[in-house]
């Protein structure tokens, strides 16, 4: 898996892509990430990147010139950009881009992005969520995480990715660990029974209580039956 970051801030991915999970990927050859500078492909004596948006208004817009000189050499890849107009990042799409070879993340900044690059140069556009950051490089590191830990032979027990939260269309069910009474607070004692049938059973109405609790908007494509461990 190759994923290439076009972004004006490159050094904002030294240290989170060195550590965790993702430093692990890289070191170990199962996931490649690269690093476009675009001020690389700026014009002028100043390597300009931005200008001030055609009709008036705030803020500075990245211009298409620079962008589409840094996709220029990857057109072979997915190339996907980070956008409030974006489609909402969920699992799925993260489960789909997992499965391509080459996938290029284009880094938004300021007032926003010349929208000829999302019409002509881009192959989707996805947002983290219904907020604003000052860039897309949060949301690429987000990517490469949740594209880092399915590739195989990233996470230790591959069973780790498949019974956890959204699978099966629900929120994953509590985690204890030891102690079992910590002040008082303890461990529901079906999970200390032994009693794997009975504990199943407990894990599965967890995962429909507190689905229905904190995200009932995720149970309108739930379907009975579908939340396997």
């Amino acid at each position: 898996m190759r994923l290439t970051i076009v972004t004006i801030f490159p050094e904002f991915f030294d240290s989170p892509l060195g550590v965790s999970i993702v430093g692990r990927a890289i070191g170990d050859r199962l996931l490649a990430v690269e690093i476009v500078d675009l001020r690389e492909h700026g014009l002028g004596r100043h390597r300009q990147v931005d200008d001030a948006p055609f009709g008036g208004g705030p803020g500075m817009v990245m211009m298409v010139e620079p962008i589409a000189a840094a996709l220029t050499p990857l057109a072979d890849t997915h190339r996907v950009l980070f956008s409030p107009a974006g489609t909402p990042l969920d699992q799925a799409t993260l489960d789909r881009w997992a499965g391509m070879e080459a996938i290029t993340l284009v880094c938004g900044r300021y007032e926003g992005v010349d929208e000829r690059v999302a019409e002509h140069l881009i192959d989707e556009q996805v947002s983290l969520g219904d907020f604003v950051l000052a860039g897309g490089e949060v949301a690429a590191l987000a990517v490469v995480e949740g594209i880092a830990r399915l590739l195989p032979g990233v996470v230790g027990n591959p069973e780790s990715t498949s019974s956890e939260s959204f699978r099966g269309g629900l929120l994953e069910e509590p985690q204890y660990t030891r102690p079992a009474d910590f002040h008082g607070w303890v461990v529901p004692e079906i999970l200390l029974s032994g009693d794997h049938a009975r504990i199943e059973e407990w894990r599965r109405q967890a995962r429909l209580e507190r689905t229905r609790a904190r995200r009932p908007d995720l149970l309108a494509d739930f379907r009975e039956g579908d939340d396997t461990v």
